[in-house]
This record gives structure tokens, sequence and C-alpha cells, in this order.
């Protein structure tokens, strides 16, 4: 079974020194790509970096709302010399946000921002990861205003009604889901779940943020992660590891909002997901990943390389 973090964050400053061990845990249990999305001019060396040396890490340039303000004058010229420069990289994360942090944010110059990465994106042709957050009938405005989307836009933890979803999906829209839809009432989540194409669904963790709701002992945890007991804060050995066999096995372990998530813990999402949309695991993995494979399979990118070879390869091996 094969999985793809269509969203996350493996660059970020919490998690980056253990970035070796997270992908090579991670892709031992199942997890065979990431899409690592940089949030600002300050990260997008970072990430560009990790593309660069892991094989399974897909980069990803944008400024996200939160970071319009920090953003220098030269950003659009920058982000385009990014894209120039690494053929491999989707565009992301972007966005609009009128929550409690994205208020402190202009919102008209988080629009200005979100319109300009969003027609560069078209105009590259190369999806983009968008973050949402009580923004749904701006974004869907601007989307009607920009798109439609043949080279699609991902809609990243899309915690939006299920009335919404076939007016995104019009305009080339896929939907990935994480673990902030634990967050949503069970009824509702399903009915969303339900709304969604089969064709346009993703899965994603948005690690190092949105841990699963789960008991502890099925969860994965970053090692040495500071929130955690000091007997559950180092990962054991994880050849043997699996997505059933995580690294603390203390399902009385206390967790607070500021323990770390794994991107393992996909494996999580994947389960509530299924049990949402009455379909067997190894069912949703298959069409999630392909969903995945088909969005990030643009020019340039790694996994439109890799299908290549697989297909010469067995070109080669059939003859």
């Amino acid at each position: 079974m094969k999985l793809f973090d269509a969203h996350c964050h493996l660059q970020d400053p919490r998690i980056i020194t253990k970035a070796p061990q997270i992908i090579s845990s991670a892709v031992a249990s199942g997890v065979s790509a990431f899409a690592v999305n940089g949030v600002s001019e300050k990260d997008w060396s970072l990430v560009k970096e990790m593309g660069a040396k892991y094989p399974s890490v897909v980069p990803c340039f944008g400024i996200h709302p939160w970071y319009v303000a920090e953003r220098s004058p030269q950003w659009f010229e920058t982000l385009k010399s990014f894209f120039e420069t690494t053929p491999t990289a989707a565009v992301g994360e972007i966005g609009l946000d009128k929550g409690s942090k994205g208020r402190e944010i202009d919102f008209s110059e988080q629009v200005t921002v979100f319109r300009q990465q969003l027609e560069l994106a078209k105009e590259l042709k190369k999806p983009a990861s968008v973050h949402c957050v009580r923004a749904f009938g701006d974004l869907l405005e601007i989307l009607k205003s920009v798109g439609p989307f043949p080279s699609g836009v991902m809609l990243h933890s899309y915690l939006g009604s299920a009335e919404m979803v076939p007016e995104f999906a019009k305009l080339g829209a896929y939907f990935s889901f994480s673990g902030f839809l634990m967050s949503m009432s069970e009824k509702k989540a399903k009915k969303m779940l339900k709304a969604v194409p089969s064709d346009r669904i993703l899965l994603e963790t948005d690690s190092p943020d949105a841990l699963p709701k789960a008991e502890s002992g099925c969860l994965y945890f970053v090692d040495g992660d500071p929130s955690l007991p000091e007997e559950g804060n180092s990962a054991q050995d994880l050849d043997s590891a699996s997505y059933d066999k995580p690294n603390v096995s203390s399902d009385s372990m206390k967790l607070t909002k500021e323990t770390l998530n794994h991107p393992a813990n996909i494996h999580i999402v994947l389960g509530y997901v299924a049990q949402l949309l009455d379909m067997k695991n190894e069912e949703l993995a298959e069409l999630s990943y392909q969903n995945a494979v088909r969005l990030f399979s643009y020019e340039g990118s790694k996994i439109l390389l890799d299908r290549e070879h697989m297909r010469l390869s067995t070109l080669f091996l059939g003859d």
C-alpha cells in the first residue's frame, strides 16, 4: 500500500534537524512521496535543498497568507526565479485567511498576493496548494475570476461545506484531507466527503501540524519532541516499524496541541476518511495515491519523470 502526503512542511524549524529520520520512517511505513510546501521567502531555499536531496520530496514555493506582510519588494521576481531554476516544483502554500491569525494580516494584501501566485501557477501550468480559513466565499470568487485550472488547484486540509464542493470541483479543484478533519462533526464531515468526486480526493498530514485525534499507541511521534513526556519523546528503531506498530505504545500519554505531527500519521487520516466514505483502507489509499500522482505530473515534475522511467523500463523488459 502506497500513500502520497499531498501537503506538509518538513522544512519547518521545529523538525528540520530530524528530517532524515522522519522521511526514512515515513517511507518505511508506506509513504512514497511528500509535497513539501514553503511558506515565505525565508524557507524557499531549504525546500529547494530538500527537493534536491530526497527523491521522495516534491518541492513547492509560495507565500502563505500569514507571511504576506513580511514579503520583500522583490518577492514575486524571486518566486519566479525559484520556479525557473527548479522545474520539479509546484506552487504552494498560498491562500486566504480570516481566522484568528489571518485577521492580523490586511485582507486586501492577502488577496493581491494570492491572486498573483494563482495566476503564476496557471501560467506555469503547475498545481497550487491553497490554504483557506473562513474565506471560502472570497476564495470561490477569485478562483472563478482566474480559473478554470486545467493543471489543478488543491484545497489543502479542506474544511469547507459540502455545498461548495461542486463549485470548486468545476474549476479543477482537488480536496485534500488532514487530521484537522477530525475537528469537524462526523455528520458534517461525512456529508462533505460524499460530495467530493472520487477522482479529486487527496490525503495529507500538514506535518508538523494537524496531529490526528487518536490513541497515542496508534501514532508516530517525532523523536525528541519537547512536548512529550521524557519516556515518550524518543522513537524506537523504525527498521521494523509499520503504520500499525507506532513508536510509542503508551495509550495513557498526555498529548498537547503543541505535539508534533509525524507524516507517517497519514495512516490515521486514511483510516478515518475511509471509514466515513465506507471504503476499505487499501481502496482509498490507491485512489488517493493515483489522484496525487495525476495532480503532480506537470511538466518537469519528479512524479512525471518517475512515471516515464517506469514506462520505459516496462517497454525494455517487454522486449
